[in-house]
């Protein structure tokens, strides 16, 4: 990836207390250098506590409240994971009409590990190939989604990677795909998806 791909583009990343911190760092590290301008979005007024692997992390500043986030101002959407940081916000309507926003609008979606929930409880994993936290494979199977185990997993703008081990990976499949901007067509990439796919049309 170039320093200058995402150059004029603005990505919202949405959190609260308990979202995995590298899941954070790294990707707005990687969005940044790439030239985007990021804002943490968060329920949380002014701070959010993150969640480093065994205990609790550092605190960072939120950019914007959550009740003050508006969808169209933003070119791409970061959902971070963690186990308690989706479990929160899916309870909060507003953080599912933000998340629901994006794709009602066509713009990209990166989400990894446990961010993938907030795809469920926004009604739109149905029909997506996709990966997660092994943990909650079920979940999204049950939704709809066809999982898949691989590192990361594009479906016509929606990334997504399993853990912090993928980060990798899942940062230039999502600079490439906020880049590109609007989803476009059946876009599928996953070299081992014959072989990995798991779903309701799928078996193996």
């Amino acid at each position: 990836m170039n320093n200058h791909d995402l150059i004029g583009k603005k990505i919202a990343i949405l959190v609260t207390d308990g979202f995995e911190q590298s899941e954070l760092q790294a990707p707005r590290l990687a969005l940044d250098y790439a030239g985007a301008t990021t804002h943490i979005v968060s329920p949380k007024k002014s701070r959010v506590r993150a969640w480093s692997e065994k205990n609790y992390g550092q605190t960072f500043a939120v950019d914007v409240d959550l009740k003050d986030a508006n969808p169209d101002d933003y070119d791409g959407l970061l959902l971070p994971g963690g186990v308690m940081n989706p479990d929160k916000l899916r309870t909060i309507p507003e953080a599912v009409a933000f998340v629901h926003a994006f794709f009602n609008a066509g713009k990209p979606v990166a989400a990894i590990c446990h961010g993938p929930q907030m795809l469920i409880e926004a009604g739109v994993a149905s029909g997506k190939t996709l990966t997660s936290y092994p943990s909650i494979k079920t979940d999204l199977v049950n939704a709809g989604a066809h999982w898949v185990d691989s590192p990361v997993v594009v479906d016509q703008g929606l990334v997504t990677s399993r853990r912090p081990a993928d980060i990798y990976q899942f940062n230039q499949k999502m600079i490439n795909e906020f880049a590109s901007g609007a989803r476009h067509g059946d876009h599928l990439e996953n070299e081992e998806l014959a072989e990995n796919i798991v779903g309701p049309r799928f078996s193996r």
